[in-house]
């Protein structure tokens, strides 16, 4: 048995070569911090490491958006657009997340970083030089270009650039927005949203990722959902974290005040020899949960897909046993262009009963998630 310094050698490791593919990929190659989670071993420093308890229900009536439930039209299986339309449009913009919903996206999922001045921007690196023209503007500071050290007037000058498969063009669309590749705030993706649910004549729901596991950034992500009117277990919102610490503690605020937002775990899927489903948590406690523990503060799990060679594997009996602890499944990231090898991929997960799936593409997986409830449908 690997000693436990060992073990955490390997999975920092494995965290900083995520930095770049946490809840996805971005189009790049994984290898690499799989392996590293492979050579850590399937048993980590805190496996069977209790969590963290749940307070009592909350059954007060909470604030909703807007006053209504989710709109009947949403479908049972949920197309997340992947910080937008990340496979066509630069990632985390206004152009890019408008597109998705036109593709037919059900939520537009933000990753939140703090920039210099306490305010939350939609970015997925904690740096941004990888999705913006930065160091065209501006000298690095500290050795580099951290979010955190930029203002957010400073950042409002930067474009974002296409990476990967995208472009700053997609064909017959026209952005609304007169700065489509700007870098949004969080509070400007809602505005957004509720903008977008007017024109697409249905609620667009949002999907923000809590980036760091700070207090103040759970606090933020909190307070400006509720002054926005979402709170309700039915506002169309999901909040997720790859940091167990972070997500028990969101719901311990919302029992606190009274809001019921459904809170979501990023990781990967971890079965036992005797067959028993748990949960492998990547950031926070780093531990191994069993999916009674996840569901003691979460209300759903996102694990990786394609990680089976890695000993993390996703299956028919994992999702039923997560479905059965009370628990929605969605997978990240479903990341290929081609269009039949993507139907493939989808259908492969949908066949196991998934229950949203983070894509790069939206329209390849609406068209994927609306042949396979058709398909059903007329079983």
């Amino acid at each position: 048995m690997r000693n436990t310094t060992t073990i955490k050698t390997l999975l920092s490791v494995l965290f900083s070569a995520l930095a770049l593919t946490a809840c996805g990929g971005g189009g790049s190659d994984n290898s690499a911090a799989l392996a590293a989670l492979s050579a850590a071993g399937r048993t980590s420093p805190t496996q069977g490491a209790t969590a963290p308890q749940a307070g009592s229900g909350n059954t007060d009536p909470a604030p909703t958006d807007g006053g209504e439930a989710p709109a009947d039209t949403t479908p049972s299986v949920l197309v997340i657009a992947h910080r937008g339309s990340t496979g066509y449009l630069p990632e985390h913009t206004f152009g890019g997340y408008e597109l998705a919903v036109k593709l037919g996206a059900d939520y537009i999922e933000p990753d939140l970083q703090f920039t210099q001045d306490g305010e939350l921007v939609a970015m997925h690196d904690d740096t941004l030089n990888r999705t913006t023209n930065v160091a065209t503007l501006f000298a690095a500071r500290n050795g580099g270009y951290k979010v955190s050290d930029f203002t957010l007037a400073e950042i409002k000058t930067l474009t974002v650039v296409p990476t990967g498969t995208a472009a700053t063009t997609y064909p017959g669309f026209t952005p609304s927005s007169a700065d489509p590749y700007r870098v949004p705030t969080f509070q400007e993706v809602i505005t957004l949203a509720k903008s977008l649910s007017t024109t697409a004549k249905r609620k667009v729901g949002i999907y923000p990722e809590a980036k760091q596991s700070d207090v103040a950034m759970e606090d933020k992500i909190l307070s400006t959902l509720v002054a926005n009117g979402y709170g309700a277990a039915s506002s169309k919102v999901f909040i997720q974290s790859f940091s167990d610490t972070t997500i028990s503690s969101l719901h311990t605020k919302q029992l606190a005040q009274k809001t019921e937002m459904p809170l979501i775990l990023l990781g990967v899927a971890l079965t036992d020899p005797d067959g028993t489903a748990k949960f492998k948590v990547i950031s926070g406690s780093l531990g191994t949960l069993t999916l009674a523990q996840v569901k003691a503060f979460a209300d759903g799990i996102a694990p990786a897909i394609n990680y089976d060679s890695y000993g993390y594997p996703i299956t028919k009996d994992f999702i039923t046993q997560a479905h059965a602890a009370g628990l929605k499944v969605h997978g990240w990231t479903f990341a290929k262009a081609d269009a039949t090898a993507a139907a493939a991929e989808y259908k492969k997960y949908l066949d196991m009963g998934m229950d949203g799936m983070f894509s790069n593409y939206a329209d390849l997986a609406v068209a994927s998630r609306d042949a396979f409830l058709k398909a059903g449908a007329t079983q």
